[in-house]
């Protein structure tokens, strides 16, 4: 008969991870950040201590893939060690990053760490709890085979928990590994599925449990907001809380303001520092990269567009009245003129027409983009890791054309002081 105890489910550490991106928009800001994904484990051993947990469990990511700098490996075993000294065993499913990971196979785990084989899925029982564990490595970083109808059934008179590196039945953008759906894991008559690999948090279902913990740090502006592992409470044999532990050392925050109406920069400024605030005090002091996009209709949409580099600069100003540390990762500006339905345009007569209508051209110049999408994957061979992502360029390309015509349209049309 299952007892009352607690576990900490934790998944996709990313150990290593470089941030995506920031490096190249502001380098001062990526200094400040590097560390935080290490400096957030360790937060998160010694909240799991003070919990005095039972057991850890880690569904799958633990680095973050072709890594051969061991000194990642030696972190990951000084701080899981912790857990082992304490009398606390780890158990783990091995993901796609850690598949393919030169770090997970050279160094060896502490004792006390457990991790599923890859060719079958096994079982461990805890009997002075009263609890099975099941689980099943990725042997390869792209596994397509439904690995949850591969487990066993539930062990009978246990607390049954099912560790899985999966997307289910698909969370884009995230790739749709072992592949599975809530059914799938329902037929195992598991009490609890700790899952991995979605680095959003997300309670799926709560008969039975299953729980994307999410990732333990956001690494670019497609991570935003807080992140950590859960807690599991069981009492009786029953699922009785699960509760996050929120231990990021650096946030990412995607903010959209609606500009609607307003009739002066001042107002816009003032909207982005009252959408500013709650986030600012949520981050309790954290590093925040934070992204911007205006939205809405609006008379000053001319004006926004015209001052290009500037409202930028502003809005960084605004930014740093609000937070301790925050940076502008990017400021988008999509806002538009009453009347309109898209990018800004110029009358027929505009003696500028024929540069809009050489922008035009660009914009659906097939050939170029194509070139543009070879030199990018040249480029990106070059750059270190923490470059952009290829899709981030490409998105880029688009969005440098529309902005030059907006600005090109504001500038003509008087929109600059």
């Amino acid at each position: 008969m299952a007892q009352s105890f607690k576990f900490l489910h934790m998944a996709d550490l990313h150990l290593g991870s470089p941030l995506k991106g920031l490096a190249m928009r502001n380098a001062g800001a990526a200094g400040r950040i590097e560390g935080a994904s290490r400096e957030a484990f360790q937060e998160l051993i010694d909240r799991a201590l003070i919990e005095a947990v039972d057991f850890a469990v880690i569904a799958g990511d633990i680095y973050d893939g072709e890594w051969r700098d061991t000194s990642i490996g030696h972190f990951f075993n000084r701080e899981i060690s912790r857990l082992s000294r304490a009398g606390v065993p780890v158990f783990i499913v091995k993901g796609n990053h850690d598949a393919e990971s030169e770090v997970t196979r050279a160094l060896p785990l502490p004792q006390g760490v457990h991790v599923f084989a890859a060719d079958v899925a096994g079982t461990v029982e805890l009997d002075s709890l009263g609890v099975a564990l099941h689980g099943r490595s990725f042997a390869t970083r792209a596994v397509s085979e439904n690995f949850a109808l591969s487990y066993p059934p539930a062990s009978p008179n246990r607390f049954n928990i099912g560790l899985l590196h999966t997307s289910l039945t698909g969370r884009p953008p995230h790739e749709p590994y072992a592949p599975c759906s809530l059914a799938d894991l329902a037929s195992r008559g598991y009490d609890y599925w700790a899952l991995g690999h979605v680095h959003e948090f997300e309670v799926v279902s709560s008969d039975p449990h299953v729980v994307y913990p999410g990732n333990l740090q956001g690494r670019s502006i497609r991570e935003p907001g807080a992140k950590g592992a859960v807690v599991v409470e069981v009492v009786d044999g029953r699922v009785a809380e699960v509760r996050r532990l929120i231990v990021d050392k650096a946030r990412f925050e995607l903010v959209e303001i609606d500009v609607s109406d307003a009739d002066s920069e001042g107002e816009v400024q003032t909207r982005i520092r009252a959408a500013l605030a709650p986030i600012a005090r949520a981050s309790a002091g954290k590093p925040v990269a934070l992204r911007l996009r205006l939205t809405g209709t609006a008379a000053i949409a001319r004006r926004l567009a015209a001052l290009g580099s500037r409202l930028a600069d502003e809005v960084q100003a605004t930014i740093e009245q609000e937070f301790e540390e925050a940076f502008l990762e990017k400021l988008v500006n999509d806002s538009l003129e009453p009347g309109r339905a898209g990018p800004l345009q110029l009358e027929a007569e505009t003696p500028l027409i024929d540069t809009l209508a050489l922008i035009a051209g660009l914009e659906a110049d097939e050939d170029l983009k194509a070139e543009a999408g070879r030199l990018i994957d040249e480029i990106a061979a070059k750059m270190p890791a923490a470059g952009l992502a290829r899709e981030d360029m490409l998105a880029e390309i688009d969005r440098l054309m529309l902005e030059a015509r907006t600005l090109v349209v504001a500038r003509a049309g008087g929109g600059e002081a």
